[in-house]
């Protein structure tokens, strides 16, 4: 690939950002701010580079060096795959667009929880490992600061193109998720895990064996708790909203892609899950139903505790579709209401 026609720019850490004239990647702008190159909703990025990914972003700033005239440094105030890789594009332009496909498949299986490269999704789990001060490879100096995100940003920038060209030498950081992963698809592929679409709803209903126990994953970098790997199941359903159920426990989630301005294929909306909390409440026995509001990043609607509901299982899962079809839009990633 020839080389780009954008000049690298140096990172600096968001708190030394003062006086610096700075562009932001996959997130909001802070002191002396030029440029924003973000997903995020309301960014002031320029509408001819919107994409779904702030990598995507970045990478297509590349052929408009004019955007960065007079401006010295890249900065991102949280870590993340996805602003991992837009800063990667912004310091290391050449090297990123080398390695283009991956750099966005990447960042798409740490933000959006899918990928297309098997690789891309062990590199989302090395990534989140890195983070994590208890079992990150990186020097412990590491996570001296109360947030480590300039640090990590530091580091991980430095070890990036080994582990993009190599992420076999790091497999320790990813086997065991990678393992879950795996079985995940697996019981997908053979009915084990049976996912059942609903389009008028941009519903897709995930049923998972009651006795499967949960276990320790990563979306974004942090840790969640679930029976079925979630790059398993966003990966196999194109619905934005996913139910899924096990026994008389039932958990939605609006995947992060309704929170973001996405733009390669129209989705439904995210609706206030609130609003369908209290109608469930209003229907249970003993068990209570809680949700975020629709401006979350991933909005989840589940049974506080964990308590099983004392619904018929079906008629649970009929109620939560049939309310999806006719919710009213709650949240616009171009116009958010905080």
């Amino acid at each position: 690939m020839a080389s780009s026609a954008a000049h690298p720019l140096r990172f600096v850490r968001f708190d030394e950002l003062d006086g610096i004239a700075n562009v932001i990647v996959d997130g909001s702008a802070g002191p002396s701010t030029r440029l924003v190159l973000s997903h995020w909703p309301g960014s002031a990025t320029p509408d001819d580079l919107a994409d779904d990914l702030s990598a995507q972003i970045a990478l297509r700033s590349l052929d408009r060096p004019e955007l960065f005239d007079g401006i010295e440094a890249v900065s991102n105030n949280h870590f993340d795959q996805d602003g991992l890789m837009s800063i990667y594009a912004l310091v290391d332009p050449d090297g990123a667009g080398a390695r283009r496909d991956l750099v966005i498949d990447v960042a798409r299986a740490g933000d959006f929880g899918w990928f297309e490269s098997r690789d891309a999704a062990r590199i989302s789990m090395t990534i989140a490992a890195f983070g994590e001060a208890d079992r990150s490879p990186l020097d412990p100096a590491t996570f001296a600061d109360a947030d480590p995100t300039g640090a990590l940003y530091e580091a991980c920038l430095a070890r990036l193109p080994d582990l993009l060209d190599d992420v076999a030498r790091h497999r320790a950081s990813w086997e065991a998720e990678d393992a879950h992963l795996d079985e995940s698809m697996r019981a997908i592929a053979d009915g084990t895990v049976t996912i059942d679409e609903h389009p008028d709803a941009d519903l897709a209903i995930v049923r998972v064996p009651e006795a499967w126990a949960r276990r320790t994953v990563h979306r974004f970098t942090t840790e969640w708790s679930r029976a079925v790997h979630p790059m398993a199941i966003n990966s196999a359903t194109r619905r934005f909203r996913i139910l899924v159920v096990q026994g008389r426990l039932a958990q939605l989630e609006c995947r992060y892609e309704t929170w973001v301005r996405f733009r390669s294929r129209p989705f439904t909306p995210r609706p206030d899950l609130r609003l369908l909390a209290a109608d469930l409440n209003a229907r249970e026995g003993s068990a209570r139903w809680h949700a975020d509001p629709p401006g979350a990043l991933a909005p989840i609607l589940g049974s506080a505790a964990d308590d099983e509901s004392t619904l018929d299982p079906d008629v649970l899962v009929a109620t939560i579709t049939e309310w999806l079809r006719t919710a009213a839009p709650a949240w616009d990633p171009d116009a958010p209401v905080w």
